[in-house]
């Protein structure tokens, strides 16, 4: 039937506002939850990355009853903790007037020292009794943190705790962006609904990228800071290694890994092997002894382990596991080559920590520095390593056949020296690797961040700061 024009109606309905709609509202729904993903985000980072950027090194005055009597002087303090009694006025100028829990305070070098004070220390000072600890701004009740005697990780316990407090403006859009979401659904088809907010979570994802890696990176840098103070843990590990050192009844059993908390000590030893009480087993490789146990004593030149062992083993911390607790690995086991792949930078910062690690434990140790590809990232050789322009390796008598990585993982090789590769190794550069580290070369150890086709061990890094080793079934973070 037409109308007065000849014109027939359009019985169809009209859908070209109703196709419009939903784009207008999806687009407002991301703007939204986009702007309130950085406000968060950027609070979470800012508070994430405070904890490891004030921590300073201090000493605990100790009560006399449990220090024989003797009551600690700025004097004692000094030799104890920087090696020289004479720097005693570097301590007293660092806390001279601040308040203590008490209420006293330091007026004078001479001056008596009341158990409980809290006293700041130099940032070379290290040793027994030297704690990390929180600035509060210049008071002198500084809040403690883990002690380098301690090995609990640093942002554990009650300085973890933090109150995240959303804004009225993001909570308003938080619920303008759930009635948004609604009203699209109403509109729109299942199907694009779930493709729009597959979109979405995908845009959300990239916003909120960087500051999880700020904040991780600042995790990574503490880690990094407290390793460089906690010289107990080492003492610990090494003590550990001589309970499985060789005797007149059994043979040496290979520690390969382990690691050392306040509740006990964990290692990795081969299938094939067991220890004995007080150990007892996890699984088919991981043993566990509680700290208030006492492991067994090794004859040697401190009662605790034997001098060939410490004289071999190289331990080294690679990172932390998922508890937040570090992992040792004994380099000296490596017999050759280690290829850290992966993620450059996080590659880069592997070995370099491998280094600050082998600097505290072997000061001296002859390094060079090999250049392989030309985008590797630089690193820095520790001053207290003896750093070598050019290596002349050692002609190569007889070859040896290569071994295995399960092989090449169990046998021992003490650290003569080190040989670093930044990138792959060109032919040259492979070359030189070969004949100092290679089977019947000069029997140095090559740490690669790069692609090395002849490296015993494999590690393998990713973009969030952790590396996997695949022989020993690890996965740990790296510090930064």
């Amino acid at each position: 039937m037409s109308n007065g024009a000849g014109q027939v109606p359009d019985p169809r309905p009209r859908t070209v506002t109703a196709h419009r709609i939903p784009q207008a509202l999806l687009f407002a729904l991301t703007t939204l939850l986009a702007a309130f993903l950085v406000a968060i985000g950027a609070a979470g980072s800012a508070e994430a990355a405070a904890p490891g950027d004030d921590l300073i090194k201090v000493f605990v005055v100790q009560d006399p009853a449990q220090t024989g009597g003797r009551l600690a002087t700025l004097q004692s303090i000094a030799a104890t903790t920087l090696g020289d009694a004479a720097r005693a006025d570097e301590i007293f100028d660092l806390n001279r007037g601040l308040t203590q829990k008490d209420g006293g305070a330091l007026s004078g070098p001479g001056d008596q020292l009341h158990p409980g004070w809290i006293l700041r220390l130099p940032k070379d000072a290290s040793g027994p009794g030297v704690q990390l600890a929180r600035d509060t701004g210049g008071q002198g009740n500084a809040s403690t943190s883990p002690a380098s005697g301690s090995t609990a990780p640093p942002g554990t316990g009650d300085e973890r705790s933090t109150t995240l407090t959303i804004p009225l403006a993001a909570a308003i859009a938080t619920l303008g962006a759930i009635l948004l979401a609604l009203v699209t659904a109403g509109i729109v088809g299942r199907r694009k609904v779930r493709a729009g907010f597959a979109a979405v979570r995908r845009g959300l994802n990239k916003l909120g990228e960087p500051a999880r890696r700020r904040r991780r990176l600042a995790q990574r840098q503490a880690t990094s800071r407290w390793f460089d103070a906690d010289v107990d843990a080492v003492r610990r590990a090494y003590g550990t290694l001589g309970e499985f050192a060789a005797t007149d009844r059994e043979p040496e059993r290979p520690v390969h890994a382990l690691s050392v908390d306040d509740a006990g000590v964990t290692v990795w030893l081969s299938a094939s092997d067991a220890a004995g009480a007080p150990w007892t087993s996890i699984d088919s490789t991981r043993w566990r002894r509680p700290a208030a146990v006492p492991g067994r004593q090794v004859p040697g030149d401190s009662g605790v382990s034997e001098p060939a062992v410490l004289s071999a083993a190289c331990l080294v911390r690679p990172g932390t596991d998922a508890d937040g607790r570090p992992v040792f690995v004994d380099l000296s086991r490596l017999d050759g080559v280690l290829s850290v792949t992966g993620e450059k930078v996080v590659a880069r910062d592997v070995v370099q920590n491998l280094l600050a690690e082998i600097a505290r434990t072997r000061p001296g140790t002859p390094v060079t520095v090999l250049r392989g590809t030309a985008d590797a990232p630089s690193l820095a050789v520790p001053p207290s390593l003896q750093q070598l322009p050019q290596v002349t390796p050692q002609a190569v008598a007889v070859p040896v056949p290569a071994q295995s990585t399960i092989r090449g993982a169990a046998a021992r090789r003490p650290l003569r020296g080190l040989v670093v590769v930044a990138g792959t190794p060109g032919s040259r550069e492979a070359a030189e690797l070969a004949a100092l580290c290679g089977p019947g070369g000069a029997g140095w150890t090559g740490l690669v961040y790069g692609e090395a086709q002849d490296a015993h061990w494999r590690w393998y890094t990713d973009s969030d700061g952790r590396v996997d080793i695949p022989v020993l079934d690890l996965k740990l973070t790296v510090p930064a």
